[in-house]
């Protein structure tokens, strides 16, 4: 099954460095970036806003814990946003693309 995953990081810099990082070890076959977006969220008792960029990563169901683990050992907050939302339909031949690309050789 085909998931996307959204993610938040502090930086666009940041997100550029993940993505080439998760594309490169094809835990991901492709990453958007969002650069700009406004956060506003609860912390620790207080009302938070924060600029932020948001990836959006393709995947697989089969990838996804090690991308998990690795978004959680390379991301700069404690407890990152990662989402991951099940694909039901889509173009069959992006879907095997990015089954192609992220299959464990």
């Amino acid at each position: 099954m085909t998931l996307m995953v959204f993610c938040t990081v502090p930086s666009t810099d940041t997100a550029r460095d993940l993505a080439q990082r998760l594309v490169k070890e094809k835990l991901v076959a492709c990453v958007n970036i969002q650069s700009g977006i406004e956060s506003v969220y609860e912390w620790e008792g207080e009302v938070e806003h924060s600029s932020e960029a948001l990836l959006i990563l393709k995947t697989t169901d089969a990838r996804y814990p090690e991308l998990e683990q690795k978004l959680q050992a390379w991301h700069p907050y404690d407890t990152p946003e990662i989402l991951a939302i099940p694909v039901t339909k889509g173009l069959p031949s992006y879907i095997q693309w990015v089954a192609d690309v992220t299959a464990r050789t």
